[in-house]
């Protein structure tokens, strides 16, 4: 059953939340000679990102559709002048005139928006919303598709497609899963060639910062590795793998003591179990599985259960039985929708 979004996304109940759009009818609308409408999608995320209080934490844009999870950050957005408003406003929708040109506006137009208290907070609450960041993301696409077609009408289904994240073991699983679903589809061979991901950004910033090499060794317990890889996100515009905030870290990643080099060694075992039907657990892997309170085998499962369906269905998606029996007892229902199935 179709869950309201009103209901449905609740920064009480999680921050993180994976959206899917899908083109109309399904066609490849960014495929078949459209590929550099992904390139398209990914900056429009990139400067997004810079725009809301809104984290991009994973993405991967296929033909016939996107995938987004994103963490919403209405704290960062208190702490935001009227200026600051205004100006990110800007970001997102700059100002144009009648033939489609963005305007510069002055200083006196930004000062003159920013005493409007009541216009203000509307824009705040917009750039807090997960619905006005879809609606930022998908509409300019649309129109910019439809130019270079010529042609009129509906380029994304009119409703994307919500999963709220209850936990850190249905996190990382959702990373992973949409990192690999380029290596799904039959569009890349291996994770590192997908290109359009979240993951594709991460390595490419690890390695314009000579780091790949030492977040490799830092995975498999080298500590020099370790403290040579360091923030290597700190300057990344995805949000950081790693919450190294413990550390001194002014931003916030998404898991404690997680670093980017674990996930990626988990990204590369995953691909190989997807491709190949089976791949060696090295003890590094294990540690890892072994971190999130699982196993190679329930781990297996359940990403070759998600990679393997044409599409995900259910509204939530959580590793712990308990908490989502938890949430349905709050929410006053039987039960809820899980992602993961019975066997999460």
């Amino acid at each position: 059953m179709t869950v309201a979004r009103d209901q449905l996304v609740d920064v009480n109940v999680t921050r993180y939340y994976h959206s899917i759009s899908r083109c109309v009818r399904r066609a490849f609308l960014c495929g078949e000679g459209s590929e550099h409408r992904k390139k398209w999608i990914e900056d429009r995320l990139q400067t997004l990102s810079g725009a809301f209080s809104v984290s991009v934490c994973a993405f991967a844009v296929m033909d016939d559709h996107l995938h987004v999870l994103v963490r919403l950050d209405p704290d960062a957005a208190s702490g935001w002048s009227a200026e600051d408003v205004v100006r990110r406003w800007l970001v997102a929708y700059p100002q144009k005139s009648a033939d489609g040109q963005i305007i510069r506006v002055t200083r006196a137009w930004i000062d003159d928006q920013a005493s409007d208290e009541r216009r203000v907070d509307v824009l705040q609450a917009r750039l807090s919303n997960l619905s006005w960041f879809m609606k930022a993301l998908r509409e300019p696409l649309a129109r910019m598709a439809n130019k270079e077609d010529d042609c009129k009408g509906v380029f994304w289904d009119s409703r994307y497609k919500s999963i709220a994240i209850l936990d850190d073991g249905a996190l990382l699983a959702t990373c992973v899963y949409i990192d690999l679903n380029p290596v799904a589809a039959g569009l890349a061979a291996t994770p590192e060639t997908s290109r359009y991901t979240s993951l594709r950004q991460r390595v490419a910033h690890a390695k314009a910062r000579g780091k790949l090499r030492a977040l490799k060794a830092a995975a498999r317990g080298s500590v020099a590795g370790s403290h040579a890889s360091g923030a290597v996100e700190e300057d990344l515009w995805l949000c950081p793998i790693e919450d190294r905030r413990r550390e001194g870290s002014l931003r916030e990643g998404m898991l404690e003591g997680f670093s980017l080099g674990s996930y990626l060694l988990l990204v590369d075992y995953t691909s190989r179990l997807y491709r190949q039907g089976k791949a060696r657990v090295s003890p590094e892997v294990a540690s890892i599985l072994d971190r999130l309170g699982t196993s190679d085998e329930v781990w297996g499962q359940r990403m070759l259960r998600m990679l393997e369906k044409p599409r995900l269905f259910g509204s939530y998606f959580s590793t712990d039985q308990q908490r989502l029996r938890q949430l349905a007892h709050q929410r006053g229902v039987h039960h809820l929708d899980n992602v993961a199935g019975s066997n999460a």
